[in-house]
């Protein structure tokens, strides 16, 4: 206790210089704007301003990303009461209780409810990333190669089975992203791969680019689309009129109290929450959504869930809040993110030579605990911030798309081109943005693409590393424990996967029994 109290303190010192106050408040509020617009996201906002982030300390540029990673799944609740809206993906259980409290004119103790959720799970995931990532650290200072090989092919399972129903989709964008890791001069060799005889591509396909692509200029096209869409057709809107108690000033200390209500719910919802938060490539959606269903189990009254019910909205926002923190902790520890999000702020510690893993703990233990101080001032600074603005939350939600859309394009390719004053990666980034917008169009998941970029350099290494030490031959991933372990639970994972497959199959295949007809 008294180290964490002390790596807090220390922390502390750290974010007490302006620059990185500066980042961390005016990140938290641009999350706030930009969580609360339908249809942008906090990964838009991050792809546009990682460039920005090189020429800052890591601290600061880090504190930046992570108040609009953060302040984003906070406000996402905003156009998800009030609209039927959600303004981040993992918002759209928050819909199912949240509208129906609006309608109800119930508008400002829902935002209440939500903002303050937020404030727990966030809380709770920071104090489980400052306890657990140093001991994860010092776990995986007995890795080497071949263990965080297998580590890592086992993170990329996870990322295909957290898109059920898609996995052939995914392992496709997958595969994409490994091979985009492969392109330019080769580490070992230094030969060209990949390259066409194309001068540009010989320092590879950097991430920066393809991720400003994919998440910026792709976004970018679809708003500027709905909003030329939307002006062909006036009468097409979603939006309906909210009762005017939204708009009241002043906060709801009931809304506030009545979370506190439900320490049950809190605690199941924090813990699907960071427990999932931790696995690489799982996601927020799927926290939320296994809190909603199981506080509708253990709720006395399962019936008024979607109906309005403040336990709903509480174990909804709970907990895709509680993956914030957790999510950093594979991304700390072992050097893997864990989604798109953090697996971008990699570029933050490698243009500063600095590395995520076991040995960051020991050469740079000042940036660890001004990560965890970054964190909780910035739950806290959000929390408030929210709830003194909320008579004016709804206007966030009003943002034209076409503006918003024109000026997220111009500032990717400005970007883009400011990242090596090269023409090169613009047409990267627009033919990425073209690819990420055809995906979304066919309902393809992106992210596994950023995953497969990041962690295919890892793989290769590490596995290059492994067939060094063994010569050549691949056993000894089963004669190291720690490995063997980890691809028995891949082989497992495999398995399931397999089967359920096949089950699925041969159930649907099974012929009726045919009825009897009398004579």
């Amino acid at each position: 206790m008294e180290l964490l109290l002390a790596n807090l303190s220390s922390g502390f010192g750290e974010i007490m210089h302006l620059s990185v106050i500066l980042c961390l408040l005016s990140g938290s509020i641009l999350g706030v704007v930009i969580g609360a617009v339908p249809g942008l996201g906090p990964a838009v906002a991050i792809a546009v301003l990682l460039p920005a982030t090189f020429s800052m300390e890591p601290l600061a540029g880090l504190s930046l990303l992570l108040g609009i990673y953060c302040g984003a799944w906070y406000s996402g609740s905003i156009p998800a009461i009030l609209i039927n809206t959600p303004g981040t993906p993992v918002a759209v259980l928050t819909t199912y209780d949240g509208y129906p409290m609006a309608r109800q004119g119930l508008a400002k103790r829902a935002l209440s409810i939500a903002f303050t959720s937020s404030l727990v799970g966030g809380m709770v995931s920071v104090m489980v990333l400052v306890v657990s990532a140093g001991m994860l650290a010092n776990v995986a200072k007995n890795f080497g190669a071949v263990e965080f090989t297998a580590v890592t092919l086992l993170g990329l399972a996870l990322v295909v089975i957290a898109h059920r129903g898609q996995m052939l989709a995914t392992g496709m964008m997958l595969g994409i992203g490994l091979f985009f890791s492969t392109v330019g001069l080769g580490g070992a060799t230094g030969m060209p791969r990949y390259t066409f005889g194309s001068s540009a591509l010989l320092n590879g396909i950097q991430l920066v680019p393809v991720v400003l692509g994919i998440f910026a200029i792709a976004q970018a096209l679809i708003l500027i689309e709905s909003a030329l869409m939307a002006r062909r057709d006036a009468e097409a809107t979603n939006r309906e009129e909210i009762p005017d108690s939204q708009a009241s000033a002043g906060v709801d200390w009931d809304g506030v109290k009545e979370v506190f209500r439900h320490p049950r719910t809190l605690l199941r919802s924090s813990a699907f929450g960071v427990g999932i938060g931790v696995l690489p490539g799982v996601g927020e959606f799927l926290a939320q959504f296994l809190s909603y269903i199981a506080a509708k189990r253990a709720s006395r009254h399962p019936e008024t869930f979607g109906k309005g019910n403040p336990e709903g909205l509480i174990a909804s926002e709970t907990a895709n809040n509680a993956v914030t923190g957790a999510a950093l902790v594979p991304l700390l520890a072992l050097g893997i993110p864990g989604e798109a999000l953090t697996a971008m702020m990699i570029g933050v510690f490698q243009v500063h030579n600095i590395f995520p893993g076991p040995r960051l703990f020991e050469q740079s233990p000042d940036l660890i605990n001004g990560i965890y101080a970054s964190m909780l001032v910035i739950n806290a600074f959000i929390f408030v911030f929210l709830l003194s603005l909320s008579r004016w939350a709804g206007v966030m939600t009003r943002i034209n798309p076409l503006v918003l859309g024109v000026t997220i394009l111009s500032l990717a390719f400005v970007g883009a081109y400011s990242l090596n004053l090269s023409m090169s990666d613009v047409w990267i980034a627009l033919a990425c943005g073209l690819f990420g917008y055809s995906a979304r169009r066919l309902g393809l998941p992106v992210v596994p693409l950023i995953l497969g970029m990041v962690l295919g350099p890892i793989i290769e290494n590490r596995l290059r590393q492994s067939l060094s030490i063994s010569d050549g031959s691949l056993l000894i991933f089963l004669e190291r424990p720690i490995s063997l372990a980890v691809f028995s639970i891949l082989a497992l994972i495999l398995v399931w996967i397999i089967g359920s497959a096949l089950i699925g199959k041969l159930s649907r295949k099974k012929p009726q029994p045919e009825s009897k007809v009398s004579a």
